[in-house]
């Protein structure tokens, strides 16, 4: 199975989930496109000896471009990673069911349009919440709202700061998002 990764940051997640299954000849991970033509995310793909993708914001939003290369390097499926664009509808007809994205709170609550890094956990803090996690779903055509696939929890104590809550969610994204990726699609 080919799997494209869309990135608009650093691509720890990416680089996470690469190297779990780096042995594995079931998955491949031919293509990393990002949005960011100076995200940390190219730096890794040639670390990881992965081709990378820059592409403008109007390239993605019309789709046909993404679609071409996607369809050039025969992409199965696509993982977004710390990704911060909408996927357009073209994307997600040609890929249905295909898309997963990772989200670092346990949706529904917390998401959505500009709710991404730090300001979820900012949220998570400011809100008194007693636990937080990721949820893994698939995308459609709002902000993360798509079918939940899978969540992980961690406690928030009263004294963690944003920071603290990053850190405990951080983990549980390089724990769990290669497994759920594993489950989905090798049926493990």
């Amino acid at each position: 199975m080919k799997i494209a990764f869309f990135a608009s940051g650093s691509g720890s997640n990416v680089e996470n989930i690469i190297r779990y299954f780096g042995n594995d000849d079931f998955f491949k991970f031919p293509l990393i496109l990002s949005n960011i033509a100076d995200a940390y995310v190219h730096e890794r793909a040639k670390t990881l000896n992965v081709p990378s993708i820059t592409f403008s914001r109007e390239d993605f939003l019309s789709g046909g471009r993404i679609l071409s290369v996607l369809q050039q390097y025969n992409i199965d499926a696509i993982v977004l990673a710390g990704f911060l664009l909408k996927i357009p509808q073209t994307l997600i007809e040609a890929f249905p069911q295909k898309i997963i994205n990772i989200h670092p709170a346990l949706l529904p609550k917390f998401g959505g349009k500009g709710m991404y890094g730090d300001r979820v956990h900012q949220a998570v803090v400011e809100a008194g919440e007693k636990e937080s996690g990721v949820t893994i779903h698939y995308v459609n055509e709002n902000y993360d709202e798509g079918n939940i696939i899978f969540q992980a929890k961690c406690p928030v104590e009263v004294s963690d700061t944003a920071g603290i809550v990053a850190q405990k969610v951080h983990a549980l994204e390089y724990e769990y998002f290669p497994k759920a990726i594993e489950r989905l699609w090798k049926g493990e």
